[in-house]
C-alpha cells in the first residue's frame, strides 16, 4: 500500500518535482510518482491525476488507486469528465463495478464513452439487464449511442441470447446510420450468429463493404457455435489471412461439437498460441469430461509461460468441481489471487462452485461473502450449494437476502430454491415457492421444476400426492422426474406406486438399468426374492448391464479413476509410486 510521505521529496522544487512525476508516469513507476505528486502539493491538476491513474490502470493496482481518488476528494478537487472517465475506467479493469457505478452516478457530467464503459463493463462482467438497462437510460440525458455504445449492448443481447432485443437494437442501427460501420457490423454479425440466426449473420457478412480480420473470425466462430463445422473450416481456409483467434475459432468450434481430436490436433499444429488458444482447448477437454487432461493442458500452459486470464481460471475451476480434487482447486484460488482476479464476477462465482462440490461449504460461503458485487448466477449458486449439502434453511435464508438486495431471480434460482425446500422436508413453503415463481416472477415452470416438486412431496411421504402431480402436469414427464418419484418409493417401501414408475421408466428409457436397480432393493426390503429373480432375466434378455461405480482419488496432484473390479490395491500403489 502507497502513503503519502513527501519526506523524501520536500527539497525538491515545484517545478522539478512536475518534471519527475512526468518521467516516472511514463516509466510506470508508480509508487514513486505517488511521493512525487504529494510534494506538489496544490499544484497538482485533474492531467497529473490522470497520468497517475493509467500508471495504476497499466499495473490493474487497483489498492493504489483507490488511494488515490481518496487523495483527490481529500483535497476538494472538482473531478471533471476526462477525470471521471478515467477513474470509471480504472473501477472497470480492475473489475471492480461497484465502485465503478458509484463514480458513473457521481458524476456531474457524462458523455458516450462514460456510458459506453460502463455498458461494457456490465456485458462483460455478467450483468447483461443492468447493461441493458443503462443504454436505453442513455439517450433520455441527451447522449445518443457511438458505434462503440451499439457493438456492447449487442453483445448485451448475444449474452442473453435474446435474437428480439438484438432486432431492436439493430432497428436503432439502421436509423442512426452506423450500419456500414465495420465495427457495429461485426457486433451485428456476432449478435445473430450467437442468436441462433446464423443465415442472417451470413447474409450481413456477405453486404459488408469492409471486413477484417475480426469480421471473418465472428462468421467462423458463429458457424462452429452453430453446429457447422464445415462451413466453418471452408471459411476458414478461404481467408486472407489469419490470426490467433481464427485458429482459436476452429478450435473452440471442433472442441464443442466434441470432435476433440481434430481441435487437438490444430491446436498443436498452431503458429503461435495465444491464452485465448489454450483456454478454448482446455475448455473443450472439460466440457466433454476429459478433466484430467485438461488440468495436465493447464498445467504445461503455466510451464510454456503463457500467462492465465480470468477465463482460464472460469474453464478449469470446473474441472476440480466435477472431479472433487480439492488440493488442486486451492492451488488455483492461490493463483487466482497472485493474478488479481478475485473479485472478477465469473471467477468467483465458479470457485464458490468449486469449493462446495468439493464438500467444503464454509470456504464456499467465505468466497461468497467477499465478492465485492454478485450476480444472479453469484447467489444461485451459494443457494444450491446449500441446499445440495443438506443445508436447506440456510439457502432460504440466501434467497431472502437476494430478494432483498434486489436482485431478480431467474427459472435456476428457483431449482435451488425447490431442492432446499426438498432437502428440508419443507412441504408448505416449497408449494408456496413455486407459486411465488409462476404468479410474481413470471416463470413458466419447466421439468427441473415440476422433478423438484416430485423429490419434495415423495421425500416427505406424500406419494399419491406426487403421483397426482405427475399426472396433471401440463408437461410431459420423462424418465429422470419418474426416476425421482421411484427413488421415493424405495424410501417409503411403496412396492405398487415403485412398480408403475418403473414400468414408466422403461417406455422412456429402455436402456436405463436404474428402475430395475431401485425396484430390486424395494423387492429385498420386501423380501420379494421370486420378482428379484424376475427383474435380473429381464435385465439378461434385453441385454442390460449395471453400469460399474467410479471413484476418482488425489494422489499428490494427479488424480486417478478406480472402477469396480479394478483390481484396486495393485492399482493404488502403482499411482501412490508414480505420485
Amino acid at each position: 500500500m502507497v502513503l503519502f510521505t513527501s519526506s523524501v521529496y520536500n527539497t525538491m522544487t515545484a517545478g522539478r518535482n512536475v518534471t519527475t512525476f512526468k518521467h516516472l508516469c511514463k516509466d510506470g513507476r508508480l509508487r514513486e510518482a505517488l511521493y512525487t505528486l504529494n510534494a506538489t502539493q496544490d499544484r497538482a491538476d485533474s492531467y497529473a491525476y490522470v497520468s497517475l491513474l493509467k500508471v495504476c490502470i497499466q499495473n490493474k493496482a487497483l489498492q493504489d488507486g483507490t488511494l488515490i481518488h481518496a487523495h483527490i476528494e481529500k483535497r476538494g478537487f472538482n473531478a471533471n469528465r476526462l477525470l471521471g472517465n478515467t477513474l470509471l475506467n480504472l473501477y472497470v479493469k480492475c473489475g471492480n463495478l461497484k465502485h465503478a457505478r458509484r463514480v458513473f452516478d457521481r458524476m456531474p457530467e457524462r458523455d458516450v464513452c462514460s456510458w459506453t464503459v460502463m455498458i461494457a463493463a456490465y456485458s462483460r462482467h455478467g450483468f447483461p439487464e443492468e447493461a441493458w438497462s443503462l443504454f436505453h437510460e442513455m439517450p433520455k440525458t441527451g447522449i445518443q449511442p457511438n458505434q462503440f455504445a451499439f457493438s456492447s449492448v449487442l453483445l448485451t443481447c448475444a449474452n442473453m441470447a435474446s435474437l428480439e432485443k438484438g432486432i431492436e437494437i439493430h432497428r436503432q442501427i439502421e436509423r442512426s446510420g452506423f450500419e456500414s460501420d465495420v465495427v457495429v457490423a461485426t457486433a451485428l454479425v456476432d449478435m445473430y450468429a450467437k442468436c441462433g440466426s446464423i443465415e442472417k449473420a451470413r447474409e450481413l457478412f456477405d453486404k459488408m463493404h469492409q471486413s477484417d480480420i475480426v469480421s471473418w473470425n465472428a462468421m467462423i466462430t458463429g458457424y462452429a457455435q452453430n453446429g457447422l463445422v464445415d462451413e466453418a473450416l471452408k471459411l476458414f481456409k478461404q481467408m486472407p489471412e489469419r490470426d490467433a483467434f481464427s485458429w482459436t475459432g476452429m478450435i473452440a468450434g471442433y472442441a464443442q461439437n466434441g470432435l476433440l481430436e481434430e481441435a487437438l490436433k490444430l491446436f498443436n499444429e498452431m503458429p503461435h498460441r495465444t491464452v485465448v488458444s489454450w483456454n478454448a482447448m482446455i475448455s473443450g477437454l472439460a466440457h466433454h469430461d476429459r478433466g484430467t487432461e485438461a488440468l495436465k493442458l493447464f498445467e504445461q500452459m503455466q510451464s510454456a509461460g503463457v500467462k492465465p486470464n480470468s477465463n482460464t481460471f472460469v474453464g478449469i475451476l470446473p474441472v476440480c468441481a466435477n472431479l472433487a480434487v480439492f488440493e488442486q482447486g486451492m492451488q488455483i484460488h492461490e493463483k487466482i489471487k497472485r493474478f488479481g482476479f478475485q473479485s472478477h464476477v465469473p471467477v468467483a462465482n465458479a470457485l464458490v462452485d468449486m469449493y462446495a462440490k468439493c464438500g467444503c461449504i464454509q470456504k464456499a460461503r467465505e468466497v461468497f461473502d467477499e465478492m465485492p458485487q454478485r450476480n444472479v448466477v453469484s447467489w444461485t449458486t451459494m443457494i444450491v450449494a446449500y441446499a445440495m449439502h443438506g443445508f436447506g434453511r440456510e439457502s432460504l435464508v440466501v434467497f431472502e437476502q437476494m430478494i432483498e438486495d434486489g436482485m431478480i431471480p431467474d427459472h435456476i434460482t428457483f431449482v435451488g430454491v425447490l431442492t432446499a425446500c426438498s432437502r428440508a422436508g419443507l412441504v408448505n413453503e416449497g408449494y408456496g415457492y413455486f407459486n411465488q415463481m409462476v404468479r410474481k416472477y413470471n416463470i413458466l415452470p419447466v421439468l427441473e421444476h415440476y422433478r423438484c416438486m416430485v423429490d419434495l412431496l415423495g421425500r416427505a411421504g406424500h406419494l399419491d400426492e406426487a403421483f397426482d402431480f405427475v399426472k396433471e402436469m401440463p408437461v410431459k414427464p420423462d424418465a429422470v422426474l419418474w426416476i425421482c418419484l421411484l427413488g421415493a418409493c424405495r424410501l417409503h417401501n411403496n412396492v405398487e406406486l415403485a412398480e408403475c414408475a418403473a414400468e414408466y421408466i422403461s417406455e422412456l428409457d429402455p436402456q436405463n438399468t436404474a428402475p430395475y436397480v431401485l425396484l430390486s432393493n424395494i423387492y429385498a426390503a420386501a423380501r420379494r426374492w421370486s420378482d428379484i429373480a424376475k427383474l435380473r432375466k429381464m435385465m439378461k434378455d434385453r441385454g442390460l448391464k449395471k453400469t460399474p461405480a467410479c471413484s476418482w482419488i488425489e494422489v499428490n496432484n494427479q488424480v486417478h479413476a478406480f472402477f469396480v473390479g479394478d483390481g484396486i490395491d495393485a492399482k493404488l500403489q502403482n499411482a501412490i509410486q508414480k505420485g
